[in-house]
């Protein structure tokens, strides 16, 4: 059966994007340190990469994050060569998608994102990503089985924080796993309902 992953990068004060956001700087003005350690020579990170990430079957992401990303991920989408589907909610599907591109357009919200992904992964989990409103929201709806944090040694103190605007009930996690590496520490949380 597929779990649904939430995965995101953040600061250690809790931000996913910096200030100062602009359409050539998403994640806002040094923003995209959140994911130097992906790129960088932090092989405890590498290899925790690619060892969670063999699970993975499929994507979940948000519109805003779709139409940030997309100058960088092309048609072959976050996973790059792997082309795990990706499937994008939003209000109204794009009408420029890249040819022969991973996407799919959901309309009927995050229980159908859900569903759709899962139908995609083939039995694999399936990891949702982009932004903070987009994992308040599948949260909320309780359809998240685990987090996974990536916290990168560096204080933004201002941009997007991630857990601000969930509502008000409590959301009980459970540590499954902590990896510390130079450049991010890397916490997975299973989600208590």
């Amino acid at each position: 059966m597929s779990e649904i992953v939430f995965d995101i990068s953040q600061s250690l004060d809790g931000y996913i994007a910096a200030a100062h956001r602009t359409p050539e700087q998403p994640l806002g003005r040094n923003g995209e340190q959140l994911h130097q350690w992906l790129f960088g020579d932090d092989t405890t990170s590498l290899d925790y990469f690619t060892r969670v990430s063999q699970a993975n079957g499929a994507v979940i992401t948000g519109r805003a994050n779709y139409d940030d990303s997309l100058p960088w991920w092309g048609a072959d989408g976050p996973t790059g060569q792997r082309r795990l589907p990706v499937v994008v909610v939003t209000h109204t599907p794009p009408t420029d998608a890249p040819a022969h591109g991973v996407y799919t357009f959901e309309t009927g919200g995050l229980q159908a994102a859900v569903d759709t992904a899962v139908h995609l992964a083939q039995g694999h989990d399936v990891t949702v990503m982009g932004g903070a409103r987009l994992g308040q929201a599948f949260l909320a709806a309780g359809l998240i089985d685990e987090v996974s944090l990536h916290v990168v040694p560096v204080l933004f103190g201002q941009g997007t924080r991630m857990f601000d605007n969930l509502p008000d009930q409590h959301v009980q996690l459970e540590l499954i796993e902590a990896v510390p590496a130079p450049r991010a520490v890397h916490l997975r949380y299973t989600v208590h309902r």
